[in-house]
């Protein structure tokens, strides 16, 4: 575990298991998404899967029968057209068809394994706590690959070691999902063995490191976490993505922007004294920066955003292309967006030109909650369990209890996500996030309209 750098998973279907095996070759820790695989896998099928690389990593899949139900339910010899619509998916509950359990297992699989394929390094998958449904059939299908290592953030997520634990043990396990308006969680049951109906292979368990953004949550792991993690992944608020909020009250800056104060402050001579590596994530892309990292106590650092615009990363060409463009003549504006999630969470935003980031594309786009990752569970008065997300319906998240106010300016960041790969619908706008920092850019770039691979950001990262 002596990475000076470690991948950060981005988005939908951004870190992709191509890039995550270039870094690894490279001396780093390649990091994949898990968030939306499901989407991910059944997407590429469509899309006709041309080099045959996604149905040969499928052949792999230990439950023959279920691999083949997948594939032939999506995928489509040539690709579908751009101007047509992908199958609709239905949405994760705790009855959840099975159809979507076993795409979800077989998509986490996939991706694992063609990260690895070809490398003989470790491979790393990152979720979020915050979509709690999918995670025990993403761990699973994950394991089966042989995955080495998984990354958690966006939340808190101490049950974790304990179901990996399990899940090497050949186990059923459950995931404790938070409801609203009870004062226990609901437990999401999986037994793996019992669902595909035959014996599993032996599975090996990975190492796991929490992503934190305050000492006050590393203290809590080193306490209360349900069994052995490797170490941290220490996110700064100017790393992309979701950011934890400030501490207590906070003023705003003339973007609007929270303002981090002392409270927010890290103290790494207290992470040193828990005897665990970390790594720092968070406008830390440089060689220089490594180093400054490395005089902190950490191993090294994790970085997302010089690796989401590299040529290997899903996201879309043509935005792709504009934000190198923007960050190489230093126009480029990342915005920490306090409501653009329906998380609640702080959500970096770039400022794009038709993307949700623009409000009269956010007014012009119908609203709909058709994927439903970043759904609540909640309590309904028939004491049944719902789910509800600020992004959804005006009408629909209220007549579930919530509260209006909370559904002003809410993006939908599943469909804006998906929409900045290369896995969207037609018509559908994207959204798209990145750490503060962009300066690595002009290190890597001779001009505006110039581009780097994963290889080039790797060799410019070790110096």
């Amino acid at each position: 575990m002596n990475w000076k750098i470690i991948q950060g998973g981005m988005g939908v279907g951004v870190s992709t298991p191509w890039l995550a095996n270039v870094v690894s070759k490279m001396g780093g820790l390649g990091t994949v998404s898990g968030v939306a695989a499901d989407r991910w896998l059944a997407r590429m099928l469509q899309l006709g899967d041309p080099d045959g690389k996604i149905r040969n990593a499928l052949s792999n899949f230990p439950f023959k029968e279920t691999a083949k139900r997948i594939q032939d339910t999506f995928f489509v010899e040539g690709g579908i057209t751009k101007d047509q619509l992908f199958k609709n998916l239905p949405v994760f509950t705790f009855r959840t068809p099975k159809l979507l359990i076993d795409l979800t297992v077989c998509a986490n699989f996939v991706l694992v394994f063609l990260a690895k394929e070809a490398c003989g390094y470790p491979v790393n998958m990152n979720y979020l706590e915050k979509i709690q449904m999918p995670l025990i059939y993403s761990f699973t299908g994950a394991m089966l690959a042989g995955v080495d290592y998984i990354t958690m953030g966006a939340g808190i997520p101490l049950q974790v070691p304990a179901i990996l634990d399990n899940l090497a043990a050949g186990k059923p396990v459950s995931y404790r999902i938070t409801v609203d308006g009870r004062s226990e969680p609901a437990l999401l049951n999986f037994d793996p063995a019992a669902h595909f109906a035959e014996e599993l292979p032996e599975l090996k368990r990975p190492g796991f490191f929490p992503i934190i953004s305050s000492n006050l949550l590393s203290d809590l792991f080193m306490t209360k976490a349900s069994g052995s993690f490797e170490g941290f992944i220490v996110e700064l608020p100017t790393a992309g993505g979701h950011n934890a909020a400030p501490r207590g009250k906070y003023p705003l800056n003339e973007k609007g922007e929270p303002v981090y104060g002392a409270k927010d402050e890290i103290f790494f001579e207290k992470l040193i004294k828990h005897n665990k590596p970390f790594w720092i994530g968070g406008s830390y892309a440089s060689p220089e920066q490594v180093k400054y990292a490395q005089s902190l106590g950490a191993k090294g650092i994790q970085a997302g955003s010089i690796f989401a615009l590299s040529e290997e990363s899903g996201m879309q060409k043509e935005y792709k292309d504009e934000i190198r463009k923007l960050a190489f003549n230093n126009q480029l504006v990342v915005k920490t967006d306090l409501y653009a999630s329906p998380t609640g969470f702080p959500f970096k935003v770039v400022q794009l030109p038709g993307t949700l980031s623009q409000t009269n594309v956010y007014d012009a786009r119908t609203r709909i909650c058709n994927h439903g990752f970043l759904t609540s569970a909640y309590q309904r008065p028939d004491q049944s369990i719902g789910f509800r997300c600020a992004s959804e319906r005006i009408e629909q998240y209220v007549r579930k209890g919530g509260k209006i106010e909370d559904t002003e300016n809410r993006r939908c960041l599943c469909n804006g996500l998906i929409a900045s790969s290369e896995l969207t619908n037609p018509g559908e706008a994207p959204i798209l996030t990145l750490g503060d920092d962009t300066s690595f850019i002009k290190h890597l770039m001779k001009n505006e309209n110039d581009t780097y691979t994963a290889a080039d950001a790797m060799e410019y990262l070790l110096g």
